[in-house]
C-alpha cells in the first residue's frame, strides 16, 4: 500500500471495471456468434427446401426462394380451378 490509500484503491476499481468491461464484450461477441450460426443453419435448411438451392449464395437464394414461393401458389390456383371444374356437377 502507498502513503495514500486512495491511489492504491483507486487503481484497484480501476482493474475491477477495465476487467468487467473486457468480460462483457466477450459475452457480446459470442452472442453475435450464436446468432450468425443460427443464420447459418436456416439458410442451410433453406438451400435444402428450394430445388437447385444447394449451389446458390445467399443472396441468389432468397430471390429464387420469392420465385419459388409465386410458383407454388400459381399451383395451387391452377389445381383448385381444376378441382371446382371437375367437381361441380
Amino acid at each position: 500500500m502507498g502513503m495514500n490509500g486512495c491511489r492504491d484503491v483507486s487503481k484497484v476499481n480501476w482493474r475491477r471495471t477495465t476487467m468487467g468491461r473486457r468480460r462483457r464484450r466477450r459475452r457480446r461477441r459470442g452472442a453475435a456468434t450464436a446468432t450468425t450460426t443460427s443464420i447459418q443453419m436456416r439458410v442451410k435448411k433453406l438451400q435444402r427446401l428450394i430445388p437447385g438451392g444447394e449451389e446458390l449464395q445467399p443472396d441468389r437464394l432468397f430471390l429464387r426462394t420469392a420465385d419459388y414461393i409465386l410458383h407454388l401458389e400459381l399451383q395451387v390456383n391452377v389445381l383448385q380451378a381444376l378441382s371446382e371444374i371437375y367437381t361441380t356437377p
